[in-house]
């Protein structure tokens, strides 16, 4: 830069008179120089030296450079490294840290690695659930040799178990006899102490006032000449010594009679158990305790199977009886829009019927119930499942004169079964999907029908399957096979693993007639609770706990509200028993998604006016078999599987059972059908049609039937688990019972994962499990077992011993 430069640089700023010098600068020693202090500027020329206040008094004027121009001075800094030493002390820094990440890769990789036993902590096995620390009940096997009557009987549960401590010491002196003969077993004489007879649960056909109202009842028969007469079931009267009480529910209080037991031929040798195949039999049952089964063939010879056509039977009958029912439709021929009932090729002859007068008509019409079969076209059918479905048809259609008509809903699970491409692979799948005697009489359904027919619903993929999906939405078929078929009045949606001791139109008939005498007032209430007799007392005493439950709360530990349950002694008391909200009449979901239909359950009063009357006398729309629960708050995974409904303020009301067999009006299947064609809604299948019928108020009633359990559980102790939710209700809290506590019904009769129904049943046919039960148990005890009506579930590929031999030949 020239000095003429410098001094246009210079004369931005007029000169501090600290800076006037007479020394020349570069004359004085490096010492003697000044410090800089930098300004921060954007500016570079902004760079004023500012000399410090020791140099002010020494200061000398500028040094003369040529051309007569001042060199600017240096203003003293602080010390600063050089760049040239940084820039080596940075780079060791990062020598040193490479180094010291390669030292410790080093230990990983060294090659002597040698495991270390760490004395580790020792943890138990976890702790069994309580109820499985509990004893065994021992008189569910007991034989018919030690059959006394209902009203003599001390039950060896909910007792004290005295008379079970009584009938151990008997054994024990019975056994010391038979230890002589251990290896051998002998013939006890176990000739039953009652004599077995026809059970016969059906209204009195013949009387006037029966043929008065509802006209004559014609007889069926398995055969075209009607010459083969359908069997009827035997019973024991009374029930084997010290035989346990339901744990839950009451056959007694619905009407169902428990002072008699049926053992396996009484039960089921009408439909083949007992005598050979080769006469057309299953085959099972020819070994083991067989004294006093012979009287069950005394009146109808045993039936060979093997010519029966079940749908042609069905079909007869229900002709022949049609005086008794409204008139049936038209049916429709389309089978991808109508879903019809398969009817065989061959035409079906008409009804030869050997009276000539007309059938007397009364004044009313029965209503037609069709009971529909779930199942799926490569099941396998053991004859076990055959015998089950013989005594379906027989007491449900048959001898009721066509109360009712059975029907298989047959799922096609393989999408490759291209079942809607013509008639011909129709009627293949179909037939392939029966048994022999059973075409005619099922129904081929597909879950891609099932997209097309409910198009536009919510696909959410719950726990990674379709919305369309039979586990997700059960119902949908049934939706659709009622919406196809205006004949039937109701709908029993029934299961392949489900099994029943006593006598099918028995249970059904009382169980309907027991929910149409239920008032509305506290139903769905009294529907949340198991009932248990032995604590909650008659069913009035019931009804008035609930009352008082639902009015006031319970303090308990098992209501989050409860001062027992640690709510605190800072809160106010209010807080500490909190009641809930009766529900009368329809409990809406959200303002859009309301969808009002025809015949909604709207209340005719106030529900304070009310003596218990509405409902009384009303057919209800949903029967199940366990508690119509509130799923908010529990721990069931599905209970947020719902489709379609506005949740901006919350999930939806909502009531579930578990477990899908129950009767359903067609007034509700419609209802579902057209909430999911028009507003797109739905929800998981055990959810779907108790909340269908909670939003429009219609009539829901769980059945309290009697549920038996395998252990001595105390009594108060199983109340407050089953019912361990909101206010003494089975639902509606993480305490319900329903989702992680469900292995509570492991050792009970009825519930999807119970282990006891199982069991007893293949017991009482006769067979080993977990080495009770079989035949040297029959012979060296009390012989066969007897059971008074159970309902189990679930009982699956029950595998049977099938004789072919010489023996089933005699027999």
């Amino acid at each position: 830069m020239t000095v003429q430069a410098r001094r246009h640089s210079a004369a931005y700023k007029s000169p501090s008179p600290y800076n006037s010098r007479d020394t020349d600068i570069e004359k004085q020693p490096t010492a003697g120089r000044h410090t800089y202090h930098h300004h921060l500027s954007d500016d570079p020329d902004s760079d004023d030296e500012l000399l410090d206040d020791n140099n002010v008094a020494d200061s000398y004027p500028p040094p003369i450079v040529a051309g007569g121009s001042l060199r600017r001075p240096h203003a003293s800094v602080g010390f600063r490294v050089p760049q040239r030493i940084m820039r080596w002390l940075c780079l060791a820094l990062f020598a040193a840290l490479v180094l010291f990440v390669l030292t410790l890769f080093r230990f990983t990789i060294s090659t002597s690695v040698s495991q270390v036993a760490v004395d580790l902590p020792k943890v138990g096995a976890p702790k069994p659930p309580q109820w499985e620390s509990f004893p065994f009940l021992n008189r569910y096997e007991g034989g018919i040799s030690s059959l006394v009557p209902r009203s003599e009987n001390v039950p060896e549960y909910p007792g004290d178990g005295s008379e079970e401590l009584a009938m151990r010491t008997d054994e024990n002196d019975e056994q010391k006899e038979q230890e002589q003969e251990a290896n051998k077993v002998t013939k006890r004489d176990l000739h039953p102490k009652m004599l077995s007879k026809v059970f016969n649960p059906y209204p009195d056909y013949q009387s006037p006032e029966y043929i008065g109202k509802y006209g004559e009842k014609r007889e069926c028969f398995l055969n075209v000449e009607n010459s083969l007469r359908v069997p009827s079931i035997q019973s024991y009267p009374g029930v084997p010594k010290g035989f346990p009480d339901p744990a839950l529910g009451s056959n007694t209080m619905l009407g169902i009679r428990d002072d008699m037991c049926f053992d396996r031929f009484g039960r089921l040798g009408p439909y083949g158990l007992g005598y050979g195949a080769k006469k057309g039999g299953i085959g099972a049952g020819m070994e083991g305790h067989r004294e006093g089964a012979d009287r069950v063939w005394e009146d109808v010879p045993p039936v060979d199977f093997r010519q029966v056509d079940w749908a042609a039977a069905q079909h007869r009958c229900h002709t022949a009886n049609r005086h008794r029912f409204k008139e049936l439709p038209e049916p429709r021929l389309n089978r991808f829009v109508s879903m019809p009932v398969g009817i065989p090729k061959v035409n079906i002859p008409p009804v030869q019927d050997s009276r000539k007068e007309p059938p007397k008509v009364g004044s009313e019409r029965l209503p037609r119930t069709a009971v529909v079969i779930r199942t799926w076209h490569d099941f396998h059918y053991t004859p076990e499942d055959i015998m089950y479905m013989r005594s379906v048809i027989s007491e449900l259609s048959l001898m009721s004169g066509g109360e009712y008509t059975v029907h298989f809903l047959v799922h096609v699970k393989d999408t490759n079964l291209q079942i809607w491409s013509d008639d011909e692979t129709y009627q293949r799948v179909l037939d392939d999907a029966l048994p022999e005697e059973f075409r005619g009489m099922g129904t081929l359904w597909s879950e891609p029908q099932m997209a097309l027919m409910y198009p536009g619903l919510e696909e959410t993929l719950t726990r990674g399957l379709p919305i369309h999906g039979v586990y997700r939405s059960t119902y949908m078929p049934m939706q659709y096979f009622a919406f196809q078929h205006p004949e039937y009045d109701y709908f029993w949606n029934w299961e392949m693993d489900a099994r029943y001791t006593g006598h099918w139109y028995h249970l059904f008939d009382k169980v309907g007639e027991w929910a149409k005498k239920q008032p509305r007032k506290g139903l769905w209430e009294r529907n949340a609770r198991f009932y248990v007799p032995s604590v909650h007392g008659s069913w009035e005493d019931f009804r008035q706990m609930v009352r008082v439950q639902t009015e006031s709360g319970t303090n308990s530990a098992n209501n989050m509200w409860s001062a027992a349950n640690g709510a605190g002694g800072n809160t106010r008391s209010a807080m500490h028993q909190q009641g809930d909200k009766s529900i009368w009449g329809p409990e809406r979901p959200d303002e859009r998604d309301i969808f009002e239909v025809e015949g909604e359950g709207i209340p005719p009063t106030s529900m304070d006016k009310d003596q218990y009357q509405w409902g009384v006398g009303e057919d209800a729309d949903l029967v199940v078999f366990n508690p119509l629960y509130d799923p908010e708050g529990t721990t069931w995974l599905l209970r947020d599987d719902v489709t379609g409904y506005n949740k901006e303020k919350g999930m939806p009301p909502r009531r579930t059972a578990i477990i899908t067999a129950s009767r359903i009006s067609r007034k509700l299947l419609t209802t579902m059908h057209r909430e999911c064609s028009l507003k797109r809604h739905s929800m998981f299948s055990e959810m779907w049609p108790a909340t269908t019928a909670l939003h429009h108020g219609f009539k829901a009633v769980f059945v309290p039937h009697a549920v038996y359990v395998d252990r001595r559980w105390p009594t108060r102790y199983l109340e407050s688990v089953f019912n361990a939710g909101r206010n003494g209700a089975s639902g509606g809290a993480r305490t319900s019972i329903f989702g992680d506590r469900e292995h509570n019904f492991r050792g009970t009769t009825w519930f999807y994962s119970a282990g006891f129904s199982p069991n007893i049943w293949r017991r009482w046919l006769g067979l080993r499990v977990d080495n009770d039960g079989g035949e040297q148990q029959e012979l060296a005890g009390e012989g066969r077992m007897c059971l008074p009506p159970m309902l189990l579930h679930p009982v699956k590929e029950v595998n049977m011993v099938i004789d072919d031999g010489e023996k089933a030949e005699d027999r």
